[in-house]
């Protein structure tokens, strides 16, 4: 059966995102790397929006230190605790500033009313930190 170029496009969209098996994963595991070169997985949680995901994190955090020196990162499904139970996917982590910064925001308390609605940005007020909102993607962004 022939198909016509768009059909094939659009297969090829489907096919490539690999953020489809976190949409309902609430708990990923986040690797990020040191200068050393080692990794480092912490929980997150994660909200996907179409080929690309979004998590958030205080200015101050280990994972966003890292996250200033290295752009590529890993994700895992896991459980709370962070403990992977699949494959880790290679991606990379892109810091959000203003309307793509809230609308990753609205993402994850649309996602995790209670959580992320009101008890992480409570906490990161609290401290006194920054909240940070990433934006996850397969390829490296500008």
């Amino acid at each position: 059966v022939a198909r016509s170029h768009a059909e094939f496009d659009v297969g090829l969209i489907i096919m490539d995102n690999r953020f489809q098996q976190f949409v309902k994963q609430r708990t990923v595991s986040l690797g990020t790397r040191k200068r050393n070169g080692s990794w480092v997985a912490t929980p997150v949680n994660i909200a996907v929006d179409d080929d690309h995901a979004y998590f958030r994190t205080y200015s101050s955090s280990g994972k966003s230190k890292r996250l200033r020196n290295f752009a590529e990162i890993e994700i895992a499904p896991s459980t709370v605790q962070g403990r992977a139970t699949g494959p880790y996917v290679s991606a990379f982590a892109r810091l959000l500033t203003g309307d793509e910064s809230r609308h990753a925001a609205t993402l994850l308390s649309r996602k995790y009313p209670f959580l992320h609605g009101v008890l992480v940005p409570l906490f990161h007020r609290m401290r006194g930190q920054t909240t940070e909102h990433y934006r996850v993607t397969t390829h490296r962004e500008s």
